[in-house]
């Protein structure tokens, strides 16, 4: 859903926050970019943050699974995108759950300032438990886009991360070597719990 970023007549900025979320390998990225792509095709000022941690695909590009890219700035921690933001339109944040619980109130600040923001990040750990900062970002949205993946085990709608290996970090970067969507059946099956 792409949002109208004016009131209706009036020529005056609506900030909002608009959250993509979901499990590994969902499309939440790639969404990301085509939100984002579009504001910049608009003419809008756009800025991309991305946690300077996630290395993944690139240091400096917000990169899909698909490998759709866009350029980004990687932040320390959440304080920098409000101090990077400048005279923008759009903000987008990509990796979400790996920012510190002040990402909310960056998102909504900014979003009170009339800036649209739109943030993608996994909503559940491996674990299946909340991931970060994602619960309260949830909360405060203006829009929320859950999108999902398909199962490896089974090809129905997948929701949960699983994690391959006993590692136990909550963070551990890691792509289909380490991580493989699974339906909710799937995942209780193979982590026990039913």
């Amino acid at each position: 859903m792409d949002l109208q970023e004016f009131s209706e007549g009036t020529g005056v900025r609506r900030g909002s926050v608009e959250v993509i979320t979901g499990s590994m390998f969902s499309g939440k990225t790639e969404e990301l970019i085509r939100r984002l792509r579009r504001a910049k095709y608009a003419g809008q000022k756009v800025e991309i943050f991305k946690p300077a941690l996630d290395k993944r695909y690139s240091t400096s590009n917000v990169v899909s699974h698909d490998e759709k890219s866009i350029p980004s700035t990687p932040v320390e921690n959440s304080a920098s995108i409000l101090l990077l933001s400048g005279d923008v339109d759009v903000v987008g944040i990509d990796e979400a759950q790996f920012f510190d619980n002040s990402i909310v109130e960056v998102c909504n600040k900014l979003a009170d300032n009339g800036i649209r923001v739109v943030v993608a990040g996994l909503d559940m750990d491996f674990t299946g438990k909340p991931f970060g900062p994602m619960p309260a970002l949830l909360a405060i949205a203006d829009y929320i886009v859950k999108v999902h993946a398909i199962c490896m085990r089974c090809g129905s709608l997948a929701q949960y991360s699983y994690r391959k290996s006993d590692d136990e970090q909550v963070v551990l970067l890691g792509e289909k070597d380490k991580y493989e969507p699974l339906c909710r059946n799937c995942y209780n099956k193979l982590t026990k719990r039913i």
